[in-house]
């Protein structure tokens, strides 16, 4: 099957062909049709698979055949001298300004996070590109208020979204979804997860019932699935490569390390392969994020971070310079990495093992992407094999364990089926009363290395190097070190 046999507009079929796409993945194959006949869908896909154009080709079909409503021009501002005549005639008190003509978009999107609204929204730029008259503008946190108050005023077909900002503008009157036709929730799974209920609720009860919804989601279970029932219409369930699929072109590899120190050493060697063309290393806090990427900069690496705390100014100038090839490694939290499409990303490190087993599958979705092949790389304590249990049973597939000359835990070499002991069935024969898991007994040095004393960076584990051109110099503040706080809120 191919985009013109699905029947597009000839403007998206030229659009999709100078973008070199001819065929549609499994996921458009299957979603694009269903939503030109206006259904309702719930879609579960894996990360990668071209969701962003299952939903975006179909509205952008409707919306080329649709003649665009004029939309009230505001009112002309009135001078000061016809101020003051109308106030002495009695018609008017107070400042005659001009009201802010809501915007009355035809198509919301809601995301996550600002990375992926701003991705989906160039998808849209990129494919409505013979259709001019239909603008897609992205409102989300991090983005001044004047601007996007410009943004709104152009009256724009589709409203890209996070929800938190969405709210901001409701309530203060800058946003009428009375016209509204289509309503998508992408990766509905993590705005639950972020704490996002009560905000999506709100705004799905603000538009239009007669509306068409499509949930994109890698699982429609649990919550997610009692959401999906309760805000769609007969919806169509399809389900293509589910996140527990396996990741064919993506070779995952686990190696086990015995403490902080050792875990940076590996680190620091792995990245020294020369066949990386870029990396993204992923940590489970905003703070180690920005104390490896400085120390990564200290050891010779082009490494910059990328977390919530970021202004969004930083945030996409960081993943520009990435793009560019300017940044060959970023270290990330998950939050600040939901949406990255690098194609050059050929290694992912999970500094950090995440917290859910479907992240640990976003996660490695950042590499391999348009057909390419890409290698996972996990680095585990000992003390974590819980959560890599979890990991293999939500993919259904073994992670492979590795051991790097020169770089051996002391721990017992992993025997067998690749799991510590050696043991028939897997299970690693622990020893009692062993806690010299991470973040249970702090390795030597990590006390100067909280305070920033002179003499802790030769425990960090990172081999020293020359600055490279264009390397970042190390961010200093009045807490030093490598204090961590949880989450990426």
């Amino acid at each position: 099957m191919t985009f013109a046999e699905i029947g597009l507009h000839e403007a998206l079929l030229k659009a999709l062909t100078d973008s070199g796409y001819t065929e549609p993945t499994p996921v458009q194959a299957q979603t694009i049709p269903a939503a030109l006949e206006g259904r309702d869908l719930l879609v579960s896909s894996q990360t990668g698979s071209g969701k962003t154009a299952a939903f975006m080709l179909p509205a952008l079909h409707r919306f080329a055949s649709q003649e665009r409503p004029a939309f009230a021009p505001a009112p002309r501002r009135t001078s000061n001298q016809e101020r003051q005549s109308a106030r002495a005639l009695g018609h008017t008190r107070g400042n005659d300004r001009p009201r802010f003509q809501p915007a009355q978009p035809k198509m919301l999107v809601l995301a996550p996070t600002r990375e992926l609204a701003l991705q989906v929204t160039a998808a849209a730029d990129k494919y409505a590109g013979q259709l001019r008259r239909l603008k897609a503008v992205a409102i989300l946190g991090g983005m001044p208020y004047p601007k996007q108050m410009e943004l709104l005023s152009r009256n724009p077909e589709i409203l890209v979204a996070t929800p938190g900002r969405l709210i901001d503008h409701m309530e203060s009157g800058k946003i009428d979804f009375s016209q509204l036709q289509i309503l998508v929730l992408d990766e509905a799974d993590r705005m639950l997860d972020m704490g996002f209920i009560d905000d999506i609720e709100k705004i799905i009860s603000a538009t239009p019932a007669s509306r068409q919804t499509m949930l994109f989601s890698a699982t429609l279970e649990g919550t997610v699935g009692q959401m999906a029932r309760k805000v769609t219409r007969d919806a169509l369930t399809i389900q293509v490569d589910a996140a527990h699929t396996k990741h064919e072109n993506i070779e995952q590899r686990m190696h086990f390390v015995d403490d902080l120190s050792h875990k940076n050493r590996l680190l620091d060697h792995l990245l020294r392969d020369v066949s990386i063309d870029q990396a993204l290393v992923f940590t489970a806090t905003k703070r180690d994020a920005d104390t490896i990427s400085d120390r990564l900069n200290i050891a010779g690496f082009n490494a910059a971070a990328l977390h919530g705390d970021m202004h969004q100014g930083a945030r996409n100038r960081t993943l520009s310079a990435m793009r560019r090839g300017q940044v060959q490694i970023l270290v990330a939290t998950d939050v600040a990495a939901r949406g990255i499409d690098v194609p050059t990303i050929t290694h992912v490190f999970n500094y950090d093992l995440p917290k859910f087993a479907e992240d640990y599958v976003h996660r490695i979705g950042r590499t391999g992407r348009a057909g390419r092949n890409g290698l996972a790389i996990s680095l585990v304590n000992h003390a974590e094999h819980f959560n890599v249990k979890k990991i293999e049973r939500f993919t259904k597939q073994m992670i492979p364990v590795e051991v790097v000359a020169g770089h051996e835990p002391t721990r017992r070499v992993p025997t067998g089926n690749g799991r510590p002991g050696g043991k028939p069935n897997g299970r690693p024969a622990w020893k009692s009363g062993d806690n010299r898991g991470h973040g249970k007994t702090a390795p030597a040095g990590r006390s100067e290395a909280r305070t920033g004393k002179p003499g802790a960076a030769k425990h960090d584990g990172f081999v020293r190097a020359p600055h490279r051109e264009g390397a970042k110099a190390p961010r200093t503040g009045p807490t030093g070190g490598n204090r961590r706080t949880y989450g990426d809120r």
